[in-house]
């Protein structure tokens, strides 16, 4: 059993223990006519805004908002989506939704840049009688909530990372030499590592780096409570943690660096809370020429991420029905725009939510979820710079089924 497999099965036990996680909204009409069980004379009309937070993460544009137009569409011929993305830009965000507010939309589905700022936009929308679905971020007073269970995903990363380097650790004749563990760096400092007892590293534990998002989005926050929580009580050093400003890959490459020169030769992980900010890290420890470099995670299912776990550089990924996402927000809209009470599945602070379940991913799990689930074909991964990972993956070649 791989170690991404026992970490989805203890999340797995986790999760059945919590919230129960959505299953689709369901009842929709085939048409887009009219409620479920039934048909309007006329197609129905209205206007529904789509707000997106920026475009530096691949999926918003690829398949977010085609996804979420193509169901509204179908869904509700008669309607119009506008749509705007605020390029990590709050204030232009909150024009972009005063401009669609303006223009009659009575639905806002919001990824807001600023989670505190977006009030600002609610309290419009409230205003002039519209309602607003808070999509993938939580939005204090939003109407509806459409995401994943972020603190669960941070459990399925914290459970992989300490499976793995628990394991090559293992495999390893001696350990590395002493460091301290003064906690997280930034953006902003965050809570003391869990190194030992000492503040200083063990010789013989594992030592990984914790590499958040940004210490401003409720999102990361959640995804590191899950990672300490999946940590917790596991023989390992946290070296040293860091909240990424803007979830900027960049900086996570800059800080990444930083910490393989204050820590040579102890880094046995890194805990990186999405792939952009895996492939900085994974950019560093390759500048710093460590091979193999140190187990690392990620989350999105980015197709990069999926080319790295193939050739190794990556360990695993979270994988998010992006499209799955987009869909449900968008027969929300449609039915929250014909006045209808659509089922939700939780309720998160007073707001009636809709969850998904993530996946984790490593490289046995590639053709499965991956390829299988239509998310990427074996012609998008197996470019000539892997096509050597891909048929040792048994993707494509002779091993391919």
């Amino acid at each position: 059993m791989s170690v991404v497999t026992r970490a989805r099965r203890r999340a797995g036990a986790v999760l059945a223990a919590g919230v129960a996680l959505a299953v689709g909204l369901g009842g929709c009409s085939s048409d887009g006519t009219g409620p479920a069980g039934g048909t309007a004379s006329a197609p129905y009309e209205g206007t529904i805004g789509l707000l997106l937070p920026e475009a530096q993460t691949a999926r918003y544009e690829a398949s977010d908002h085609p996804t979420f137009v193509a169901v509204a569409g179908r869904r509700c011929p008669g309607c119009t989506v506008l749509y705007a993305n605020a390029g990590q830009d709050a204030a232009a965000q909150l024009q972009q939704a005063e401009s669609m507010l303006a223009q009659g939309a009575r639905v806002l589905v919001l990824d807001a840049v600023d989670t505190v700022a977006a009030a600002g936009i609610v309290a419009q929308a409230k205003r002039l009688g519209a309602e607003v679905i808070a999509y993938d971020r939580f939005v204090d007073g939003a109407d509806y909530y459409v995401s994943y269970d972020y603190e669960f995903i941070g459990f399925l990363l914290g459970s992989a990372l300490a499976g793995a380097v628990t394991e090559r650790d293992a495999e390893k004749d001696a350990g590395a030499g002493p460091g301290t563990g003064t906690g997280a760096e930034n953006g902003t400092d965050a809570d003391p590592g869990t190194g030992g007892a000492d503040g200083t590293a063990d010789d013989d534990r594992p030592g990984v780096l914790l590499v958040h998002g940004s210490a401003t989005e409720p999102n990361a926050l959640a995804i590191a409570a899950g990672t300490r929580r999946a940590l917790e009580g596991e023989d390992i050093d946290v070296l040293a943690e860091y909240y990424t400003p803007d979830w900027s890959p960049d900086k996570a490459t800059e800080w990444t660096e930083a910490m393989l020169t204050r820590f040579p030769g102890q880094v046995d992980g890194v805990l990186a809370a999405n792939d952009g900010i895996a492939g900085g890290a994974i950019a560093a420890a390759k500048a710093a020429g460590l091979d193999p470099v140190p187990v690392t995670t990620g989350q999105d299912g980015e197709l990069a991420a999926v080319q790295r776990i193939i050739s190794g550089d990556q360990f695993m990924t979270v994988y998010k029905a992006t499209d799955q996402q987009a869909q449900t927000a968008a027969e929300l809209a449609v039915r929250v725009l014909r006045g209808e009470e659509p089922r939700t599945t939780a309720v998160i602070q007073g707001v009636p939510t809709v969850l998904l379940a993530p996946r984790a991913v490593g490289a046995a799990d590639v053709e499965h979820v991956i390829v299988d689930g239509h998310v990427y074909t074996t012609d998008e991964i197996c470019v000539p710079a892997y096509r050597d990972a891909c048929e040792r993956a048994g993707l494509i070649g002779e091993a391919a089924r």
